[in-house]
């Protein structure tokens, strides 16, 4: 035992880096002992426990099932797991490590074991930002263009080996090796505009990046640096005698402080990751609020002021057919705080119209007709009940709510987590003889029920379901 104690506690510190999110304490869960890995599983876990550590650990659901249907000795894709019982409710599942001997195995060797059997992932998705600034304390340590993110690690010449590990490649141990170059270390990473956290492992050692201000807490009494990909830049031509030039925006809260911008040779600029969606913003030049003379997009916000508008990502073309006697029409929705008087649609030949860009999710919206509000006629989908009833739309969805019986019932509702269990949920609709509602629903675990006629009922598609306060159980759904 006395030969493997360091790399013990390299793999525990790993592990303790990398679980951030995760119940359990991997520390003692897994081990690497003598040559073999080694689970340790209580056999009191919930159902919604030994889903997590499938998860955590990327282990085969099937084995823990043949674990606590008792089994001693399991054989799954050509290897051979061993089941040790260490007390009443405390089993120890094992395996050969098989790539070197326990006389040989070295730390490079430990990073190949953990990527392989344990597929540690970190938080692949990162928590959705709305925007994102980088604090570097040098411009040249990190370079993002055209999808295309340089790291640089400037020093550590004597280092054997660097890797990148991150929230980008699973917080892989060795996927992401660095090159060596005269002054440190540097690789070019295929990135998507978005949040990323990272850290450099040099000779083996987890380390934040020192040139990077950024950072979050990694759960592990450490840190965790943090990166934007920036995908768009706030440029201001002149005023180059200003002391002081920032910018705000409803991204921001209309903080007047700002976001501070840089001074450039023919004015100031800020590069910025802004998450799909449409904003509102205004330049603070030494205290005076401007919009952008360079963008000639800007809307009124309702209380007198103009604002320059942009959009980031697909926009979404919102029509109202007919109405064409209609002097104004605005669309309002959860999207802009029901705003009565900012987005105002244009008139075509059989209607009005307005392309605006929306992040992925779950909206509810209207029009308003000459100021009188009105549902959508051509969207079946509605939410709430009365007068806030309001047309519902999933931008992007990523699941299908289904009910193949009951086609005899008045109303289908769908209520969860996801809606903070709002008893008029959203609505259904009847479509090629079953119920159905596309929801957007970010990676995570939901419980939900359907009320069809005022009646709760678990989804009877779903096996999946998990105990709540009156008994009655939810139906659980994961998303990847």
């Amino acid at each position: 035992m006395k030969k493997y104690s360091s790399h013990i506690l390299l793999l525990l510190g790993i592990f303790s880096f990398t679980t951030t999110f995760a119940q359990f304490n991997p520390e003692k869960i897994c081990r690497v002992e003598n040559g073999r890995i080694i689970f340790t599983l209580n056999l009191t876990w919930t159902a919604k426990e030994k889903k997590e550590l499938t998860n955590l650990f990327d282990l085969d659901s099937t084995l823990i099932v043949q674990v606590y249907n008792g089994k001693s000795m399991i054989v799954a894709n050509d290897e051979t797991w061993n089941i040790k019982k260490i007390k009443s409710t405390i089993v120890e599942l094992s395996k050969s490590v098989n790539s070197k001997s326990d006389k040989t195995l070295q730390i490079n060797d430990l990073f190949l074991v953990i990527d392989k059997w344990m597929n540690f992932r970190g938080k692949v998705d990162e928590s959705p930002v709305v925007y994102g600034v980088n604090d570097l304390k040098f411009p040249y340590v990190f370079n993002y263009d055209q999808n295309k993110a340089k790291f640089y690690l400037p020093a550590f010449k004597e280092a054997g080996n660097v890797y990148l590990s991150g929230s980008f490649n699973g917080w892989s141990t060795t996927r992401t090796p660095m090159s060596r170059v005269n002054d440190g270390w540097m690789i070019e990473v295929h990135l998507k505009p978005g949040k990323y956290t990272y850290k450099y492992i040099i000779d083996g050692k987890w380390k934040s990046d020192p040139n990077n201000k950024l950072r979050e807490d990694d759960g592990a009494d450490g840190y965790n640096s943090i990166v934007f990909c920036c995908n768009h830049l706030f440029e201001l031509e002149g005023y180059q005698g200003s002391r002081k030039v920032v910018v705000t925006g409803n991204f921001f809260k209309w903080n007047p402080q700002g976001l501070m911008m840089n001074r450039t040779n023919n004015g100031w600029s800020l590069p910025i990751y802004l998450r799909d969606g449409t904003y509102a913003y205004k330049f603070i030049v030494d205290y005076q609020w401007m919009t952008d003379p360079a963008n000639p997009v800007f809307r009124k916000d309702g209380e007198g002021n103009l604002n320059s508008f942009l959009g980031i990502g697909e926009p979404y073309l919102f029509k109202l057919e007919g109405f064409t006697i209609a002097n104004k029409v605005v669309l309002t929705g959860s999207f802009n705080n029901w705003n009565e008087n900012e987005l105002v649609m244009d008139k075509t030949k059989s209607g009005w119209q307005l392309p605006y860009v929306v992040a992925p999710g779950n909206y509810e919206y209207k029009f308003i007709v000459d100021g009188k509000w009105i549902l959508d006629p051509l969207n079946p989908f509605t939410a709430g009940s009365g007068d806030k009833e309001n047309s519902f739309i999933a931008l992007k969805a990523n699941h299908m709510f289904e009910l193949k019986k009951y086609q005899y019932i008045r109303t289908a509702i769908v209520t969860g987590s996801f809606n903070g269990w709002d008893i008029h949920g959203y609505r259904m609709i009847k479509q090629d003889g079953k119920w159905v509602l596309p929801l957007y629903l970010k990676p995570g675990k939901y419980t939900y029920k359907f009320v069809l006629d005022g009646t709760w009922i678990l989804d009877p598609d779903n096996t999946l379901y998990e105990q709540n306060e009156y008994n009655t159980n939810n139906s659980v759904i994961w998303m990847e």
